[in-house]
């Protein structure tokens, strides 16, 4: 009976009824003539609404079931199915209210179905999650009401299940898409020009046009009677790491997501990459300590272990020691490996502070500095000011983005690879960079 009374609503037009039936009362009082006519319709409203109970809980007519993806992807639209069924021998009309996670701060939604009799039906939503970490959902549940309209009834589907929110995949595979099929002069992805021969001999094989002569096997091309050339391969299982700071200075947000996240989602697409090309990838995450280190390995399970670290890095309040870094890399990394440090740097003292570790760093290593444009400020440079204060606001603007381009220049005047990006494009153009190492033989 407890049950029954906790699944049992009144509809609006219930009471909107109710409130029709109490005014005429009220006029009843006055015009004797509509008292008998009040009662009538009091009594087909209690007829209505014992039919309308009736048919709605005669049986359990009504299934549901919310399919979730296995994992969520950070900060992409991930794709969460509604399927419901119903049994009843009527048309039904139902409200589906999903308990979402406290995360995304959703408390208004609402779907409204009609299912005709003995139909299926099934809709989706999309969440964008900007945070990683772990995601609980809560019951799904269905209010069923007939065409009447005068109750409702609330069945209630699934229980708690719990979506980690990992770093995203989804961005991962695009780029793995593109890495696969060798389209590199996509947009955003660049051609680079070969120096040299430092790759590893793979076959030789018959002169087509566009082949370097250079490559031209002289001793094959005489034994064979047609030009021979050989063929190289970049060389595999180097070492890559990627180096996430977390300290304070990546909190920063854009768009809803910090830096820190920017370049998580990086190294995850990154690293697949370089896995592609048969590399070894490695992890390290540091801000006053080193918070986790995973070794380089080549192995196909090194990505989910790294997608495993990742989705649980936060950003830290200290300042981020690199002379600790520095220290850790000399004794945890022996063989020269290529680093892709992802930091940031808002002020050219701070960038000073920290460039003889940067320089030591590099010296043993193929160091790749890698920080971030300030796009918010491209939006104060863009407008025009309507008075002073407007343009103080535009010149400091101005001032802190020459900075960064100061900053950049700094690093690589000392022989340090830089890439200074934007927040969004900065998976693309951590992958060009490294493709441009790996093509020009410098690890």
């Amino acid at each position: 009976m407890l049950q029954f009374f906790k699944s049992l609503y009144l509809n609006q037009r219930f009471f909107y009824a109710i409130f029709a039936i109490a005014l005429l009362f009220l006029f009843s009082y006055f015009f004797d003539f509509i008292y008998g006519f009040t009662w009538v319709l009091s009594l087909i409203l209690l007829l209505l609404f014992l039919a309308d109970l009736v048919s709605l809980y005669k049986s359990n007519r009504i299934n549901a079931e919310r399919i979730l993806p296995q994992k969520l992807s950070n900060s992409d639209d991930n794709e969460v199915e509604i399927i419901l069924e119903n049994n009843y021998k009527f048309p039904v009309y139902t409200e589906i209210i999903d308990e979402i996670p406290v995360q995304f701060q959703k408390r208004d939604f609402l779907k409204q179905l009609k299912i005709r009799a003995g139909a299926s039906e099934k809709f989706s939503y999309y969440l964008r999650p900007v945070t990683r970490g772990e995601y609980f959902f809560g019951k799904l549940n269905i209010y069923v009401f007939t065409k009447i309209g005068l109750v409702k009834r609330r069945s209630v589907f699934g229980d708690q299940q719990m979506l980690k929110v990992y770093p995203s995949f989804i961005q991962m595979k695009k780029l793995d898409f593109l890495a696969i099929d060798n389209r590199l002069s996509q947009p955003g992805l660049k051609k680079i020009r070969r120096i040299g021969h430092t790759m590893e001999f793979e076959q030789i094989k018959e002169y087509v046009p566009g082949d370097d002569v250079r490559t031209i096997n002289w001793k094959a091309t005489a034994k064979q009677g047609d030009l021979m050339v050989n063929q190289f391969q970049d060389e595999k299982a180097q070492p890559i790491y990627s180096i996430i700071d977390t300290g304070r200075v990546m909190k920063m947000p854009f768009n809803g997501l910090s830096l820190l996240d920017y370049a998580i989602n990086s190294s995850l697409a990154f690293s697949n990459i370089a896995l592609k090309k048969k590399d070894k990838v490695g992890l390290i995450s540091f801000s006053a300590k080193i918070e986790s280190i995973l070794k380089a390995n080549a192995k196909l399970s090194q990505l989910q272990q790294i997608m495993e670290r990742l989705y649980n890095i936060n950003t830290q309040f200290p300042d981020s020691d690199f002379n600790m870094l520095y220290s850790n890399l000399r004794k945890r990394i022996t063989q020269r490996s290529l680093l892709m440090l992802y930091t940031n740097f808002e002020h050219i003292s701070a960038l000073k502070r920290q460039l003889p570790y940067l320089q030591a760093i590099n010296k043993k290593h193929v160091l790749v500095v890698i920080f971030f444009e300030n796009t918010e400020l491209e939006k104060i440079i863009a407008s025009k000011p309507d008075n002073t204060t407007d343009m103080a606001h535009q010149v400091i603007a101005e001032s802190f983005t020459h900075d960064k381009k100061i900053m950049a220049a700094e690093l690589r005047k000392h022989g340090i690879n830089t890439l200074l990006t934007k927040p969004e494009n900065l998976s693309i153009n951590a992958i060009n960079k490294y493709l441009e190492i790996k093509a020009r033989g410098i690890l």
